[in-house]
């Protein structure tokens, strides 16, 4: 309760830091937000040359395909790796001033969520273009986008809070996100898996929303809840650990800088 008091007495703090993340991420840039959807487009023609023409790729709409995992995926990778040096960016403001050191992580999310909203509509720009249209399903699209905020939010306590003692993080985090591209299903479907690795993919906790996402846009389908159900608590549990953690170190924040 602690945290949710603290969003509320410092909720202009928030929201000051939430417009400050999103107007820094174009700072002295002539395209500015327009970036929200050059980024995603320029990644996108790149698998969509790849795959299709050149590795033969035979998957119907591959454009929307590709697109409905890679946007999600940018969230989550923008997400942790702004987040994990949130509090070393703001080293100087925490030794001088203040204020509930979790606002930090919490604005990087919440700009990064407010980006991915923005880049949904690349999704249905491409699904309209492609003639699928959109389904009755996209009233589940902001339950999986809870699903991943509550997610990305707890990792981002963590990691926020571990690489003020563990500056090395960085390059950890940089080569894990590699890894953990290729083990989530975004330039390739689910069902394409060998039988022997489905299991170990199934423990990667993106695997599935992005699959979500994939239900409600490219499939058409509702997605699974079941799923979705058990990895929402398990997001919860991530957070609250998460913040545990964040707490516990945020004693020593200022005496590392």
């Amino acid at each position: 309760m602690q945290i949710l008091k603290n969003i509320y007495n410092y909720r202009e703090l928030l929201k000051t830091n939430v417009q400050k993340e999103i107007r820094g991420r174009y700072k002295n840039s002539f395209l500015g937000i327009i970036w929200s959807f050059l980024n995603p487009l320029l990644q996108l023609a790149v698998y969509a040359i790849i795959f299709p023409l050149i590795l033969k790729d035979t998957q119907e709409y591959y454009v929307i395909f590709v697109c409905t995992g890679l946007i999600p995926w940018t969230y989550f990778t923008t997400t942790i790796t702004q987040a994990a040096f949130t509090i070393i960016a703001n080293g100087n403001i925490i030794k001088k001033v203040y204020f509930p050191r979790e606002i930090l992580p919490i604005a990087v999310v919440t700009s990064a969520t407010v980006n991915f909203l923005i880049s949904t509509l690349i999704i249905i720009a491409f699904c309209f273009a492609y003639g699928l249209g959109i389904s009755r399903y996209i009233i589940f699209y902001p339950i999986v986008m809870l699903v991943q905020y509550v997610l990305s939010l707890g990792i981002s306590f963590i990691l926020s809070s571990i690489t003020v003692y563990l500056r090395d993080l960085e390059h950890i985090i940089s080569i894990a996100l590699q890894v953990a591209f290729y083990a989530t299903p975004i330039v390739y479907a689910s069902d394409t898996i060998p039988e022997a690795f489905r299991g170990i993919i199934s423990l990667n906790p993106m695997a599935h929303i992005i699959n979500a996402y994939r239900d409600i846009f490219y499939n058409q389908t509702m997605p699974d809840f079941k799923v979705l159900g058990v990895l929402f608590l398990i997001s919860i549990v991530i957070c609250i650990i998460g913040y545990i953690i964040f707490n516990k170190l945020q004693k020593g924040f200022a005496e590392e800088f």
